[in-house]
């Protein structure tokens, strides 16, 4: 393979190219030992440098994971044949309340972005919000930067501002510990926290206690704090870009260091992908169906907790 120059002006380092694509530091050198991309120079210091075609590159296949393309299928192919694939077929334009939104988003007012999102919650409250009203966001925040029409630091402001209108939400509902106990989190190569937020805050509403540990926790950290917290179950979410061939494994193996008291349950665009997960999983395909599994133990709860008084 020819090593791509890193020489020429415009070269940057790892940092600002994790900065520059939204892909993290371990990212890129896993992909660097696994698929021989990126091929980074070295400045003086012996620091990873990349040039100006390289980190385009990163962008459009970030662009391409984002909704849903394998990492290694993408690694081989020249800039020219990643436009083509983010171009076919094109991402459709915005239309209403999207489009109204995506121009705040565009005209950099990070005050009147948090105001909208918080109208847009407040109007049709936390379920609405986050089972209908975000979706629809978040779809038109990534098409949009599928099309090249949002850079990063755009979408990471909605992102922020979005995270910030749910954990203000939250804190302000959070029910006792006495009913089903929720740990949420996500494993190793997924920091995306929004779905998280968005799932505690709809968990929170049908009135489970929730345990949020951020993102990217060990299976070993997640199977003790599971314990530790005394869970009945473990929520992670997957976004579209986790790497797919390493997720059968992933929940395999956090699966054997749970109790089989403890279920087991996995979300998100990157869940949605394999055909088959490992026995004890249990797959939500969406929030609609997460609540209604919700609603299911927390039933079961009550009616034991009901026994329990009869008993006495």
């Amino acid at each position: 393979m020819v090593q791509d120059s890193n020489t020429s002006p415009g070269a940057l380092g790892i940092a600002a190219v994790e900065r520059f694509t939204g892909l993290t530091k371990d990212t890129l050198r896993i992909w660097e030992r696994r698929y021989g991309f990126p091929t980074p120079g070295r400045d003086a210091n012996g620091e990873r440098i990349y040039s100006t075609d390289q980190i385009e590159r990163l962008r459009a296949i970030k662009r391409l994971m984002d909704v849903g393309h394998r990492p290694g299928k993408l690694m081989a192919m020249p800039l020219d044949a990643l436009a083509d694939l983010a171009a076919a077929p094109p991402a459709p334009a915005p239309e209403g309340e999207a489009a109204e939104f995506l121009a705040v988003l565009r005209a950099h007012d990070a005050e009147r972005l948090h105001a909208v999102l918080t109208e847009l919650l407040m109007r049709g409250g936390m379920g609405n919000f986050v089972m209908r009203v975000m979706p629809q966001l978040n779809e038109a925040v990534g098409n949009a930067w599928m099309r090249g029409e949002l850079a990063i630091f755009e979408e990471h402001l909605y992102s922020h501002h979005a995270q910030s209108v749910l954990r203000t939400a939250i804190t302000q509902m959070r029910p006792s510990g006495e009913g089903v106990r929720v740990l949420l989190t996500s494993l190793p190569d997924e920091p995306h926290t929004l779905g998280l937020l968005m799932a505690e805050a709809l968990f929170s509403i049908e009135g489970a206690f929730c345990i949020a540990l951020g993102s990217e926790t060990p299976a070993p950290e997640v199977a003790q704090a599971a314990i530790a917290h005394r869970a009945d179950i473990v929520a992670l979410s997957f976004s579209a870009a986790f790497p797919a061939g390493t997720l059968y494994d992933a929940l395999a193996e956090l699966r054997g260091l749970l109790p089989e008291t403890i279920e087991l349950w996995a979300g998100g665009g990157g869940a949605m992908r394999p055909r088959k997960l490992p026995e004890g999983i249990i797959r939500a395909a969406d929030f609609d169906e997460a609540a209604t599994l919700l609603r299911e133990r927390l039933g079961v709860r009550r009616e034991q907790a009901a026994v329990g008084r009869h008993d006495d």
